[in-house]
């Protein structure tokens, strides 16, 4: 985590020193560099985390899918094991869409609208916040 602040720090705080004098005024240059870069380590690894999420959505699909045509046997301890993973992870953002959603022909889309919602409203509003949060 120390490495991911220190490249944080070097990445985008030193070339906005002069924004950050101009936005902090009374606060130290220190102080001002290190609450902009654990900002911006905070925004990264949000945006990380979504991105994992969307990964590991989607290897749910495929594990789901693999397993409804028989490719993969339930009975494989380690099948199994992956497999309750991944639906505890996915199920409490999944449940509640699902319920929302009709299922036209058997068709889950519940994963579709998360990966939807992910890539169109989370991260574009972390964006923007992140933006408002640096040249506020």
């Amino acid at each position: 985590m120390y490495r991911a602040y220190q490249f944080a720090v070097k990445l985008y705080c030193r070339p906005a020193m002069a924004d950050m004098r101009a936005c902090h005024k009374g606060v130290p240059g220190f102080l001002a560099r290190q609450g902009l870069a654990f900002v911006f380590f905070v925004f990264m690894l949000l945006m990380r985390l979504l991105e994992l999420y969307s990964w590991v959505l989607l290897a749910a699909c495929i594990f789901v899918n693999l397993y409804a045509f028989g490719i993969l046997d339930n009975r494989n301890q380690i099948v199994w094991k992956i497999g309750m993973f991944l639906e505890r992870v996915t199920e409490p953002v999944l449940a509640p869409i699902r319920r929302m959603l009709p299922m036209p022909g058997g068709m889950d889309f519940s994963p579709m609208v998360v990966l939807l919602i992910i890539q169109y409203v989370l991260q574009p509003g972390l964006v923007s916040l992140f933006r408002a949060l640096m040249y506020h």
